[in-house]
């Protein structure tokens, strides 16, 4: 067996219609198409499924998902513009070589912690 690439990364939610707003409307991402208790959308290739807990044991705090920008500052200006919960401002964690890494931490509307993502050569 090998592992080819990830196809699909879940994230629990509490509240489908409020998540569907803030990863399409907030995060723009496209929508694929949803259920009642599932709403798809594609991350330039990978889906990322949001889904209401099948059992109580589902019910954790989801992996963070880091989301690549180009322009980190400006990423983080838009989407504090629409409202979206930082936890920090962007920073660098660490610079190898010419590149400096940074990211930037938020909340999304179902209390889950994600980031933004930059690699900038200096």
């Amino acid at each position: 067996m090998v592992l080819d690439k990830i196809g699909q990364i879940g994230v629990p939610i509490r509240d489908l219609n409020r998540a569907i707003h803030f990863y399409r409307d907030l995060l723009s991402l496209p929508l694929l198409f949803n259920t009642e208790s599932m709403a798809f959308f594609d991350c330039d290739g990978i889906r990322l499924m949001l889904s209401l807990p099948e059992k109580a044991e589902f019910e954790q705090v989801s992996s963070v998902i880091y989301f690549q920008v180009n322009d980190i500052q400006d990423a983080y200006e838009d989407l504090t513009e629409k409202g979206i919960p930082f936890i920090d401002e962007p920073h660098m964690v660490a610079k190898v070589g010419n590149t400096e890494n940074w990211m930037v931490f938020f909340k999304d509307s179902e209390d889950n912690t994600h980031a933004l993502m930059s690699e900038a050569e200096v």
